[in-house]
């Protein structure tokens, strides 16, 4: 029996995952827009045609699955609640614990869910408890499913991810003139916009010679449970900040790599990551990195960035003022950043991908021949 994997196609970076992984890795694939009808359906009230199309469309891809030849890799964990219903071995990647915690109780990180998206996200984690392999893009997240979801360690396999190639030093698109400090990503709580917005108005009225500078916020509000992007507004506004502040929604690839370039330093304030693409971007591209030191982020960025307590208003200010004004630093960690995005690569998560493969093929054909 062969592995396969899922690749799921839609606007999320969860299919990304799938997407990069399948253009390197040597082995089947099924391509589907699964994932996106999930994700579409989040936050829909129990009692709907939607949740019933969305219960009828899990039953039936689980039936298709089950009917192919080989063993599947689901590319994420809101594909476990189809996992659940599969009647053969699969494997599956979780990404992070971020909705499990928030079903729990313990954010929010996102948004608190409804009784319809707990019930899912329970049938979730319970699908990613039945698997025979779970891949997580770090030591930080096998640590959260070992501990939280009670998963044997020898069953959770540690791969990174890759980073696109497209991410290098390129010069061309700018949001503005005047020099800017970014951030890209969503606006839900973890993002932890908070501590930035409030650190960079110190900055700038405790130092006049940064007067011109801007913060330039790129990427998706992030979904329709809240209104992200209404409080950010709001928090610009209440800090005086509002003039200072671009915020950009989704920006392409090409454009992306010049907006890190051309940014003085890359801020990210997260308090929860699984992984965190964008600061391997931002390394990759030759834009020093100022991150928070919660997560997984020190596991990631290694001592190519300079790190803060994500609640630390003050040790972010102080942190954004050294390294704006410290070119020689800058320069320090754009070149350690470099060679520290060089790592993740998407050929080399292809190749551990498939010794995995290679290692739960041979597993279950010696099971099958003792059976």
């Amino acid at each position: 029996m062969r592995v396969f994997l899922v690749v799921t196609h839609g606007r999320g970076s969860l299919d990304l995952y799938s997407i990069r992984l399948s253009s390197y890795l040597q082995a089947p694939t099924l391509h589907t827009d699964a994932y996106q009808r999930v994700r579409e359906r989040f936050h829909k009230p129990l009692f709907s045609p939607s949740t019933l199309k969305e219960l009828h469309f899990i039953w039936k891809f689980a039936k298709t699955l089950d009917k192919l030849e080989g063993i599947p890799h689901l590319p994420n964990h809101h594909l476990g609640r189809i996992g659940l219903l599969l009647k053969k071995p699969f494997i599956i990647t979780v990404h992070d614990l971020i909705r499990y915690f928030d079903a729990k109780g313990y954010g929010p990180l996102i948004h608190k869910p409804n009784l319809k998206d707990r019930l899912l996200l329970r049938s979730d984690y319970e699908g990613v408890k039945k698997a025979v392999k779970i891949i997580v893009p770090s030591q930080r997240t096998k640590l959260d499913v070992v501990k939280h979801l009670e998963v044997p360690e020898e069953k959770v396999e540690v791969i990174y991810h890759g980073i696109d190639e497209i991410f290098k030093p390129t010069y061309g698109w700018r949001p503005c003139e005047e020099p800017y400090i970014l951030y890209v990503g969503s606006e839900h709580p973890r993002k932890n916009l908070a501590t930035l917005f409030k650190a960079f108005s110190r900055v700038k009225q405790e130092n006049p010679e940064l007067k011109d500078l801007k913060l330039v916020k790129a990427g998706r509000a992030g979904g329709r449970e809240a209104k992200f992007r209404e409080e950010t507004l709001r928090l610009t506004r209440d800090l005086g900040i509002s003039e200072d502040v671009i915020i950009l929604d989704w920006v392409p690839q090409s454009c992306l790599a010049s907006l890190y370039t051309g940014a003085e330093l890359f801020a990210f304030p997260s308090l929860y990551e699984g992984f965190g693409w964008p600061p391997l971007e931002a390394m990759a591209c030759g834009c020093p990195v100022l991150s928070s030191n919660a997560a997984c982020m020190p596991e990631v960025l290694g001592d190519a960035a300079l790190y803060v307590d994500p609640w630390d208003v003050e040790g972010w200010k102080q942190a954004l003022a050294t390294m704006l004004t410290d070119e020689g630093l800058r320069r320090k960690l754009a070149y350690k950043g470099m060679e520290r995005a060089s790592r993740f690569t998407w050929r080399r998560a292809a190749e551990q991908t498939l010794a995995l493969y290679k290692e739960v093929e041979e597993g279950l054909s010696s099971t099958l021949k003792c059976a």
